[in-house]
């Protein structure tokens, strides 16, 4: 089989093939890309290419029920939470559409003495190569691409081998909103070819959302060749209860930061830390309600969690369950699979010398801790190699500040989950990766800020 085909994870049947890019291919790919760059960026405007943007985020909108059955088929992906990415993924095109000027625009310095002026602009530095996973199909695209593209940057994108035919209704909006050759090129390359891709020096810098392993992979080759990164990896963040005037509607709020794609997201909440007087009540209800989801067909409306996105997710997933509970865990429910559909499933008693506890769980898997005070409740939070994002429920807004504070993490979303937005920063510290997407900070990973002193 190659190495890109659609293998629907719901049956295991391998809808469509597609062959890896050659190496002449490859090399004109890159040329193209360059000579956009040159040639299209550095003639356009920031309003030209801000339209282009936003006709972009126009056509996920308008071929949705299409993308949405693409991705379904895939990884597995509900339809409604398909919807939802490609929704999301159409806000983030507009955002920079309708922010690009602002963005861009020169960020005059004030001098401590002397005559004169100073100003920092910014500009495009050229060539990026995108490295994307298959979890959200679109919505990654669309952060890297957004940004970059108005900036004037040109992209060679590389998506995940199962995703190949949203990669290509991906590249067909790109050209059908206009973009010129070479200003977003789909590459099918193999890891071999990435390589010599990120050492390429047309090519200026690299973005990759996925595995620490595939992080560091690419970010060694990158450092070799002085290359700017931006990593996005994994995270297995904590939802810490504290207080609840609504302990039914925090339970709710834990189960959707668990399951949404099957928990097969970077951020969602994979371990729930909750204060000793609400432990008991906490799980009774959480573990009803998790278990109460939906499991079926990601085509039918109905269906809360799909199958996982393949084959070798699901044995990972399983391995990790079976070591857990060979090393300790209690089961509360769940824990069988069938296929690639992963029971949700609830785990305790959870020690630091059980392999899940610094483990990520990419799958409806969670943890519960009991905690016996706020401090305790920090220290376990950051008490793992992950550091993207987290949940505080607590109704002391004190308290919230406070513990806020204290998480190592590059996120912190107090009595509220599913709040991302395109105007608001992505990313992570420790071994979740660095640099920033979406918003501001989003578009300023791949500009060269370039001071301008006048006397």
């Amino acid at each position: 089989m190659s190495m890109y085909a659609v293998v629907d994870p719901a049956t295991g049947e391998t809808i469509k093939e597609y062959p890896t890019i050659t190496d002449d291919a490859l090399k004109d790919a890159i040329a193209r890309a360059d000579r956009a760059h040159r040639e299209w960026s550095k003639a356009s405007t920031v309003a030209d290419r801000a339209a282009l943007v936003r006709r972009v985020g126009e056509l996920h909108t308008e071929r949705r029920k299409e993308l949405a059955e693409i991705i379904a088929a895939e990884m597995g992906k509900p339809i409604g939470q398909a919807r939802g990415e490609i929704a999301f993924s159409a806000s983030i095109y507009e955002f920079y559409a309708d922010n690009a000027e602002a963005l861009m625009a020169d960020e005059p310095i004030e001098l401590m003495g002397g005559e004169g002026s100073a100003f920092v602009r910014r500009s495009s530095l050229g060539v990026l190569l995108g490295i994307m996973p298959w979890n959200f199909p679109y919505y990654q695209v669309a952060r890297f691409a957004g940004p970059n593209l108005v900036i004037g940057n040109t992209i060679l994108l590389k998506h995940a081998p199962q995703c190949p035919q949203s990669a290509e209704a991906m590249q067909q909006m790109f050209t059908d909103a206009g973009f010129p050759d070479g200003a977003y090129v789909d590459i099918r390359a193999t890891n071999e070819q990435i390589e010599w891709v990120i050492a390429d020096p047309r090519v200026r810098g690299v973005s990759v959302t996925g595995s620490e392993r595939a992080g560091a992979a690419v970010a060694e080759i990158a450092g070799r060749n002085l290359k700017k990164v931006v990593l996005e990896l994994g995270g297995s963040d904590p939802f810490i209860v504290l207080g609840t005037d609504d302990l039914d509607e925090t339970v709710q709020a834990a189960v959707e930061a668990r399951i949404d794609n099957a928990g097969q997201s970077c951020n969602a909440a994979k371990r729930m830390i909750v204060i000793d007087e609400l432990y008991e009540p906490f799980l009774e209800k959480f573990t009803a309600a998790l278990t109460a989801v939906k499991s079926g067909d990601p085509r039918e409306r109905e269906t809360d969690v799909g199958p996982l996105s393949s084959q070798v997710a699901a044995d990972r997933l399983e391995d990790q369950v079976k070591r857990a509970v060979e090393q300790g865990a209690t089961v509360v429910a769940g824990g069988k699979r069938d296929g690639n559909f992963f029971e949700p499933t609830v785990l305790t008693d959870i020690t630091p010398e059980n392999d899940v506890y610094r483990e990520e769980l990419f799958g409806p898997v969670a943890q519960v801790y009991r905690v016996r005070s706020e401090e305790e409740a920090v220290a376990l939070a950051n008490d793992t190699p992950f550091g993207l994002g987290s949940y505080v429920m607590t109704t002391d807004p004190e308290q919230a500040a406070r513990v806020a504070d204290q998480i190592d993490a590059g996120m912190v979303y107090v009595n509220i989950v599913g709040a991302d937005s395109a105007e608001l920063p992505f990313g992570g510290t420790k071994r979740s990766g660095f640099g920033r997407e979406l918003g501001r900070y989003g578009a300023d990973e791949f500009v060269n800020k370039k001071l301008i002193r006048t006397s």
